[in-house]
């Protein structure tokens, strides 16, 4: 442990100790920690007084005399709520957390700078209308004046890690920032890189027949890519060479399933952590998951008044997220005036409420006063990994279809906290930025000497104007006008759901995909020979040719299943999610004739998860010589694949499905690619299609039914050591708790405490109340770490009638009682009213223009 980080953990010992237990000045600095709710606040930078009023449901009404006022007003506020976690996200995007963390963090930074975030949202800044650039200049003029005037003490994390907001710059937040944001979200949402060099490493050892088997294609489609990937690679030489003892390249090492998974530990019985290694866990998960999108997802529909007790429309959506404590949401209504821009171009007046990003000064999520609207991630293939060849004669230069050109290079410098500067020579292709010079993985695999790897992303391109679209839906009235708003709407690409007060729904992926050559025989599925121009893209997919649907049928529903029709004639991704979750909307909508606002509550959380009961009947059929085999059968006997927190069934099957994934798979691609890849995905796919075939040489040397069997033993060997002896008694809400967990204090043990929200939760990955674990993780393989972030419901026929929730709460302020007060109502069935015009007021703030 370094200096600085037994520092950081005494010091933070120490002081929460004093703010628990002192009293005087530990309890005035917890109370001027709090954001200031009532009164007046002078705020230089405003043109007029700005009203700020929180209701029952702790919503924030932002009240301004133009729209510049209420971006600028949102921007102060956010700063008020939520400013460590503004601070952390512009450390992520610049690439500067070693700044303050050291070495822990520093492959971040690398990834971020290699990606040039922020190069590239400086020049798609430029390019936007400048009436768009005011706004982003008004909301960020808004959290820069809380800094300069701070009307309250900064929080803990601050004083802990003797942080100073906007580090050595002192530039807490840059309109630039704005459009920064955009494009990590664009990362989180928009990637599929990882499953491209996913196969890239799988075939080394697997024929292309058996990774087809391993990363099927979407149910009823087949394989996008004609070409024999596994034999391209080995002609081309891409490969490392490795000795022969090496686990990744080796299947002989392990022979069964108890040689393939032995027995581990589970996971909370008792890891020690502090915050340097909770950092490097974080970090490496970062960027070994970035550019993956699996299991990313959300869900959201709309009933046409036809199906509905109103006769109006209802919509519905809970977007999918990493659950992070403070939640990524902020909940807030804006209302102003129409005005205009400083070069007179008119602004629409603003009349929106629903969750905000912070980092954003516009309503991503939400509705006006006649129009709702809901995202979720139609995953297209924006991302293409390309093989950059390097000229033996002179590694300075690649091989492009014109001949060899020279690398383009850049030099970033890293400053790390406890170290010397870590100074980086960056190349770049006619594709985009060199990935293998910052990604350890493709060191592990790829012969570096030989060739490189490249990205092409369309969210780094200068035409992104996404930042745009948001504003400009905060002022859209009717569907129509909701969907020409989005129209430069840019990255990552949604469907787009939409209802309006004059009846109308809609669904539309909105956003840019790219067109690629009948020639392509890979399609982006795996890395492209980026010397041969068939495999670049040839052009953009009009705007008029996305996936639409307007309701024909009374409804409309995405969860980020295959959007297209059989006969759809555009190529968009391989890489849909499996449609268990869309198949469970369509079974409930169809359940009833007319639904209302509480059945569609209900529906978001509905936790039978068709996956499981797919699976359901080989864990049945499973026979094992384990004393606790009889017991678990007989609960099995009555589980429907009802993943609720209170029954041990769910838990059962979660860790024999973890169990024999792991003793089929492995041993086929080795341990140290198995454990690369498994997490990023959980192979249910692969496990369907291996039992289902009776597959002898996934399940070799034994039969599939004995190795669902041995599974099965090794599964009640591992819960009764975590869970005891008695198999009623176990609860998969235990094992599977939805963690909400801060950065960076939510992996030290003195604070985790403290800084995490932690609560059971039913659903597995394939319920529409999602709650996805990562069976790969060694520390907490059940924890639900990605889940609805919000959940909301809108009522066409009474818009004043719509619910949210999400599962911290909206002060980002650890000291704070509405830092967690939303969880356990998240948790359960609870929602909070969502309203422009609340009967009364719990809190009521007036900004006020400070004198010159």
């Amino acid at each position: 442990m370094t200096r600085a980080t037994t520092w950081v953990r005494w010091a933070a010992i120490t002081l929460v100790a004093a703010l628990l237990l002192a009293g005087g000045g530990a309890a005035v600095y917890v109370q001027r920690s709090f954001a200031q709710l009532d009164g007046r606040l002078a705020v230089a930078g405003l043109r007029a007084d700005v009203l700020v009023r929180r209701d029952g449901a702790d919503l924030t009404h932002i009240q301004a005399q133009t729209p510049q006022d209420a971006w600028f007003a949102l921007g102060y506020v956010h700063a008020q709520e939520r400013t460590w976690q503004l601070e952390f996200q512009r450390r992520v995007m610049h690439g500067e957390l070693s700044e303050v963390f050291g070495a822990a963090t520093l492959e971040t930074d690398k990834l971020m700078r290699a990606l040039d975030i922020m190069g590239s949202a400086r020049r798609q800044y430029a390019g936007l209308p400048l009436h768009t650039r005011q706004a982003l200049q008004s909301y960020s003029q808004g959290i820069r004046a809380f800094h300069q005037n701070l009307p309250q003490a900064l929080p803990p994390e601050f004083h802990l890690l003797g942080v100073q907001p906007g580090g050595a710059t002192g530039s807490v937040w840059e309109p630039e920032d704005c459009v920064g944001w955009t494009l990590m979200m664009a990362l989180d949402l928009g990637g599929n890189w990882g499953q491209e060099f996913a196969r890239l490493a799988l075939a080394r050892t697997l024929d292309t027949d058996r990774l087809w088997q391993l990363m099927p294609p979407y149910p009823g489609e087949q394989p996008a890519a004609s070409a024999d990937l596994a034999a391209l690679y080995r002609q081309w030489g891409v490969y490392r060479r490795s000795p022969a003892t090496d686990p990744s390249t080796s299947t002989s090492a392990a022979t069964g399933p108890q040689a393939a998974a032995p027995a581990r530990q589970d996971p909370w019985l008792g890891h020690a952590n502090d915050l340097n290694a909770g950092l490097l866990a974080w970090a490496e998960a970062l960027t070994r998951n970035a550019g993956s999108n699996e299991g990313r997802g959300s869900n959201n529909w709309a009933l046409a008044g036809t199906r509905t007790v109103s006769g109006r429309p209802l919509l519905a959506n809970d977007p999918h997220l990493g659950l992070a404590a403070p939640a990524i949401w902020y909940f807030a209504a804006l209302q102003a005036p129409a005005g205009q821009a400083s070069d007179g171009t008119p602004i629409a007046p603003l009349a929106a409420v629903g969750a905000t990003l912070p980092g954003l000064p516009f309503v991503v999520l939400g509705r006006t006063d006649h129009v709702a609207w809901g995202f979720t991630n139609t995953s297209p293939d924006v991302q293409d990994l390309y093989l950059e060849q390097i000229n033996p004669a002179d590694p300075t230069q690649y091989r492009t279809p014109e001949g060899w050109a020279p690398f383009t290079v850049r030099t970033e410098t890293i400053r790390v906290k406890g170290a010397a500067d870590t100074v980086l020579r960056l190349r770049s292709t006619r594709h985009g930025p060199v990935l293998s010079d910052v990604q350890k993985s493709h060191a592990e695999v790829l012969d570096l000497d030989k060739y490189l790897i490249a990205l092409r992303w369309s969210a780094l391109d200068a035409d992104n104007q996404s930042v745009m679209a948001g504003l400009q839906t905060n002022q859209a009235r009717t569907v129509d006008e909701l969907f020409q708003a989005m129209s430069p709407y840019h990255s990552p690409m949604q469907n787009v759901v939409a209802a309006d007060d004059q009846g109308r729904i809609r669904f539309q992926a909105m956003g840019r995909v790219p067109l690629r050559d009948p020639a392509n025989d890979i399609r982006g599925v795996a890395p492209a020979p980026g010397w041969q121009a068939r495999y670049d893209w040839t052009g953009w997919l009009p705007a008029a040719q996305t996936p639409r649907d307007d309701g024909a049928k009374g409804w409309v529903a995405t969860a980020n299943q295959r959007v297209t029709a059989p006969d759809y004639p555009h190529y968009l991704t391989q890489d849909w999610v499996l449609p268990y979750r869309y198949q469970r909307i369509e079974q409930l909508i169809e359940a009833r004739e007319k639904h209302d606002i509480a059945s569609m509550q209900a529906m978001q959380h509905d936790v039978t998860s068709l996956a499981t009961r797919r699976l359901l009947p080989s864990l049945r059929q499973a026979r094992s010589p384990h004393p606790l085999a009889a017991p678990v059968q007989a609960l099995l006997a009555n589980f429907d694949a009802v993943m609720d927190a209170d029954q041990a069934a769910p838990l059962v099957f979660a860790a024999w499905a973890d169990e024999l994934t792991r003793g089929l798979i492995e041993p086929r691609i080795g341990q140290a690619r198995f454990a690369a890849t498994y997490g990023k995905r959980d192979y249910r796919a692969a496990l369907e299609g291996i039992l289902e075939r009776n597959d002898g040489w996934w399940c070799q040397p034994m039969s599939c039914a004995e190795q669902s069997s041995a599974a099965l033993t090794r599964a009640l060997e591992r819960l009764q050591t975590a869970y005891g002896p008695d198999p009623a008694q176990w609860r998969w809400g235990i094992a599977h708790p939805a963690l909400s967990e801060h950065q960076p204090f939510g992996n030290v043990p003195a604070l985790a405490r403290f800084f995490n929200v932690r609560v059971a939760s039913h659903g597995d990955s394939y319920t529409v109340n999602v709650g996805q674990y990562n069976p790969g993780q060694t520390r907490g393989p059940f924890v639900n770490r990605h889940a609805a972030s919000l959940r909301a419901v809108y009522d066409l026929a009474d818009l004043e009638q719509s619910r949210f929730i999400y599962q911290t709460g909206q002060s980002g302020l650890v000291f704070s009682p509405r830092y967690r007060d939303m969880s356990a109502a998240w948790a359960a069935t609870g929602y909070r009213p969502l309203q422009r015009r609340p009967a009364h007021w719990a809190h009521r703030l007036t900004l006020v223009p400070a004198a010159p």
